[in-house]
């Protein structure tokens, strides 16, 4: 019967051993997909977004039978879009930056 019996550490020595020390001493690394610079414009588009929503906003009336001119205004119809538009052209250099090309 102890001839049948075979130790641990003689089961399979060579499994351990194969693996290369390569793959021992590999270490996650993390990267960002942008730069500094692509997230400073980023912030300045979305900055410029929030500004045009921000003017868009208001020239309600609290009476809906009355009828409110301000919904009309120039600030609202044609600055408000403008700078949302501009934010958004903002936004697609910051993504398309080359932050390494000077």
């Amino acid at each position: 019967m102890k001839q049948g019996r075979i130790k641990k550490s003689q089961t399979n020595t060579t499994s351990t051993e194969a693996k290369p020390a390569i793959e021992e001493n590999i270490k996650p690394h993390f990267e960002f997909i942008f730069k500094k610079k692509n997230y400073v414009w980023m912030l300045i588009g979305l900055a410029v977004i929030a500004l045009g929503f921000a003017l868009m906003a208001g020239g309600g009336t609290e009476d809906p039978a009355v009828f409110n001119e301000a919904i009309f205004s120039w600030r609202r119809i044609r600055l408000a879009p403008m700078l949302v538009l501009t934010g958004f052209g903002i936004e697609m250099y910051a993504i398309l930056l080359n932050p390494d090309k000077k």
